[in-house]
């Protein structure tokens, strides 16, 4: 059944497609979901329910091992975004080299969305790279999480995960390490983001209502969860209405004194989505953030797909 889409819902869906359009020149989500967004290799399913799968892209040329980014898109946690907006992110980094697993996850307005059911999804699909590498060539020692705006969130989340109660149905038996995170326009701090309306009420409902349940903040906002104990490069844009860039410079301040690796960068002249066009100025700022965590040479392209 189609749930009703309430306006507190509304209001954070419209402020996520159109704030960046009040800045003259800055990329609008239509915008981004104008650009050529090529189909994965494969679509494989992580769990039983019809939002837990991922797309699986593979460079062409060569034989792997591959070294791996865990995809993760944004859109406020909200059912109506999905993989599509990235796939042309995902293709300019297989374009380098690199194999692609993007993941789709339970999000608000799905059954068993928000918590923990969308922690859950993306841990569970993460980890799911180990059966993927049975049949596909992966370098499971060099993985990488990258996400976008909420997705961001959860990608720094992820890296963190390990440091979850062991009994934790979040954390998962054995987490898959990762060597670092690469967050563009992300969330890092939960509760700073929700005293500011980031996503509007998006984030109160992602810990499960009006009154979450006792520490639920400090097992999903990554900056209650330092140090994550992987390097973590933010990325973002200048212009940014969505999700303020300070965001990541305060929460930069807070992993360093905690004694995590982490910087961020602050593209001029763009907004929240040109972080995930591979045509924008952006593009050599995310490339050079994943490529280096990855330990693989910046100056040049590995391939052309």
């Amino acid at each position: 059944m189609k749930k009703k889409i309430d306006h507190l819902t509304l209001a954070a869906l419209l402020s996520f497609a159109t704030a960046p359009a009040f800045a003259q020149n800055v990329m609008t989500s239509q915008d981004l979901l104008a650009l050529p967004q090529p189909g994965p290799d494969r679509r494989v399913a992580y769990g039983p329910l019809p939002r837990q799968h991922g797309e699986l892209t593979l460079p062409k040329r060569g034989a792997g091992p591959w070294p791996v980014v865990v995809l993760i898109h944004g859109g406020c946690w909200e059912a109506p975004w999905g993989p599509d907006h990235v796939r042309s992110l995902a293709s300019a980094f297989v374009g380098e080299g690199l194999a692609v697993w993007s993941l789709e996850y339970r999000r608000l307005g799905d059954e068993g969305g928000g918590w923990p059911g969308t922690f859950e999804d993306v841990a569970r699909g993460a980890d799911h790279l180990r059966v993927l590498a049975e049949t596909a060539s992966l370098d499971l020692g060099r993985v990488v999480a990258v996400g976008h705006s909420a997705g961001g969130h959860l990608a720094l989340w992820l890296a963190g995960r390990n440091r979850l109660p062991p009994d934790s149905p979040l954390r998962g038996a054995e987490p898959l390490p990762l060597l670092g995170v690469v967050s563009l326009a992300g969330i890092p701090d939960l509760r700073a983001a929700a005293h500011r309306s980031v996503c509007g009420d998006a984030i109160v409902r992602l810990l499960g209502g009006d009154t979450p349940g006792p520490g639920r903040m400090a097992l999903a906002s990554p900056v209650e969860m330092l140090p994550l104990g992987a390097s973590q490069r933010q990325v973002c844009g200048a212009l940014d209405r969505i999700v303020p860039p300070d965001l990541a410079f305060a929460y930069e301040a807070v992993a360093r004194m905690k004694g995590d690796d982490v910087t961020s960068r602050v593209v001029e002249g763009v907004g929240h989505f040109e972080l995930v066009n591979p045509a924008s100025v952006a593009w050599p700022e995310v490339r050079a953030a994943v490529l280096s965590l990855l330990g693989l040479p910046v100056a040049a392209p590995v391939e052309t797909r």
